[in-house]
């Protein structure tokens, strides 16, 4: 085995060497890149991604790159479809291709039949010299110098320029359509970057209880009240309107100043100006307003009416924090 020092210089040179690869490809983005973009964009159908060996893995990853970015695409393995997936092509599919060498005979065969079908083909190949370049409506250059591997043999920088190509394509994409965060969130609704996109304050309160007392409760009922409802605080409500909350920390405050409990109601302790947000307020944002604050509870409202109270404990539970 290898010494530590001689491991870490080892994975140190394979970073330079795949970096120094990838920013060699910024010389080789030119008109058939933006003519790539254009298919794609006037195109009716999906982008059909193929590749055979390591290169259909990075098909794969750029398959879902594309989907989560709003741009529909479907992964194809070229040996499959020569056996039966063909049909997965449709009429006004646009087919990028992926390979290095770009003369396997999967390749190959699989561009006869695509270019029988009148499918446009883009090729992300590392051979401009090879079958899969000529035969191709638009050649991106992916080809590099060297691999990372010490034997020149293992796809390891190709692989990955390969990869950066199709995300250059994806975000190229993405900002010709003018692909917001609320589009991302649509296509990402369980994630944690989707729920900071989507998730609202509303949706989190109508998960708890609703703590309420009376501005003339004895502060015992407010206790109970607050304990009960597990929310460390409880709104003060007369005649249905919101003039206030009582926080545990309003409590602690109370008996360090020394009043007695049974001489007070809840009108004496409480804070008359809580801090409020809509129900449609984001969740990540009311998160960002009890840190301004310093506060661990605000108020829900819609319009006037009292709806219930978030906790700070709520939002990080949704794992958006």
């Amino acid at each position: 085995m290898k010494s530590p020092a001689q491991i870490i210089a080892i994975a140190k040179s394979v970073i330079r060497l795949e970096a120094e690869e990838i920013n060699a490809l910024e010389g080789k983005i030119n008109d058939a890149f933006v003519k790539a973009v254009s298919l794609i964009l006037s195109s009716e159908g999906r982008v059909i991604v193929a590749g055979v060996g390591k290169s259909a893995n990075i098909a794969s990853k750029i398959v879902a790159t594309l989907n989560s970015t709003g741009q529909p695409a479907v992964f194809l393995h070229a040996a499959d479809a020569i056996h039966g997936d063909l049909g997965n092509i449709q009429k006004n599919d646009i087919v990028i291709c992926i390979s290095k060498s770009g003369n396997t005979e999967e390749i190959k065969y699989l561009l006869q039949l695509i270019k029988n079908m009148g499918n446009a083909i883009i090729a992300i190949c590392g051979n401009n010299d090879s079958y899969l370049a000529n035969q191709a409506d638009c050649f991106l250059d992916a080809s590099i110098e060297k691999e990372a591997c010490p034997h020149n043999l293992a796809p390891t920088s190709s692989t990955t320029a390969q990869l950066v190509l199709g995300d250059a394509l994806a975000v190229c994409l993405l900002k010709s359509k003018n692909f917001s965060d609320k589009d991302f969130a649509r296509f990402h609704p369980g994630g944690t970057l989707g729920k900071r996109l989507y998730l609202k304050a509303g949706d989190i309160v109508a998960k708890n209880e609703k703590p309420t007392v009376q501005p003339d409760e004895c502060v015992a009922n407010v206790i109970i009240e607050i304990s009960q409802k597990r929310l460390g605080a409880a709104a003060v409500l007369e005649k249905g309107k919101l003039i206030g909350i009582i926080t545990d920390g309003d409590l602690r405050r109370m008996l360090e100043k020394g009043y007695k409990i049974d001489q007070l109601l809840a009108k004496d302790i409480m804070n008359n100006n809580p801090k409020s947000i809509c129900v449609s307020t984001l969740a990540i944002d009311a998160l960002k307003m009890m840190e301004n604050h310093n506060v661990s509870q605000l108020i829900v409202v819609d319009k006037e009416n009292y709806i219930g109270i978030i906790h700070m404990h709520d939002i990080i539970k949704e794992g958006i924090a």
